[in-house]
């Protein structure tokens, strides 16, 4: 990896929001189905929120701002797309409002079943 991407991975990460860093506990620690997400991970010139590479799932939390690039969201999915991986994509509020939900999304991508305990 780059010595300019490894910097910018950093900082994307100290500076994660509130909605990244609830999916952050969601996904440590193999809690999922056992797989490990890395944070802001890079995948060509864009970053992943997270991404379980074992898996080539990228999950990304899109946020108000988002609604003001919708081609380039588009295109970053694309091209994620085209390289192998398959992209989640969730909205801020999904995150606040229902968490529980994205955990049984993301096992469901990852082909999992989902976790007792957090059932819709």
């Amino acid at each position: 990896m780059a010595r300019q991407q490894i910097t910018r991975a950093r900082e994307l990460r100290r500076d994660s929001g509130k909605p990244e860093r609830i999916c952050r506990e969601l996904l440590r620690d193999r809690r999922l189905s056992g797989v490990k997400f890395r944070r802001q991970h890079p995948i060509g010139p864009y970053f992943a929120d997270f991404a379980c590479i074992s898996r080539r799932l990228v999950v990304a939390i899109d946020g108000e701002h988002h609604a003001y690039q919708q081609q380039r969201d588009a295109n970053r999915t694309a091209f994620m797309e085209r390289e192998g991986w398959t992209v989640l994509r969730f909205q801020v509020n999904d995150v606040f409002e229902s968490p529980e939900w994205i955990w049984v999304a993301i096992e469901a991508a990852l082909g999992a079943a989902p976790s007792p305990s957090l059932s819709p």
